[in-house]
């Protein structure tokens, strides 16, 4: 005979976010420190050698060194910046805290845009 009939009920359990929401965060900006790891070290590379201001040619090669190189600097910070901003929005997750990434990103955007337009083009 089967022995089906003979159990009881399955209890199943859910993931609960209640008390662990740091832990997601952390998570969260974990999995973004990996997707951003080589767009971070190629940024890296770029600003710490002077050389590959050839690579791109036009007018990305007749700006300033300091200006690439300043350039390249910012986006690897921003870039490194990603994580922390991810983790700490998922850790908090309120109206408010949603409003400051959305700001931060804006701003980011704004900025490689300005940046890019003045030692780009």
């Amino acid at each position: 005979m089967s022995t089906k009939s003979k159990q009881g009920p399955h209890q199943e359990t859910t993931l609960q976010l209640g008390d662990k929401r740091g832990l997601w965060g952390a998570f969260a900006g974990l999995i973004v420190a990996v997707l951003i790891a080589y767009p971070l070290s190629v940024c890296v590379a770029y600003a710490t050698h002077p050389g590959t201001q050839k690579l791109f040619g036009g007018r990305l090669e007749s700006a300033s060194q300091a200006g690439y190189q300043a350039f390249w600097w910012i986006l690897a910070l921003l870039c490194l910046s990603l994580p922390f901003i991810v983790g700490f929005g998922i850790a908090k997750l309120s109206a408010r805290t949603v409003g400051i990434i959305a700001a931060v990103v804006v701003v980011f955007l704004i900025l490689v845009i300005v940046l890019g337009q003045m030692f780009v083009f």
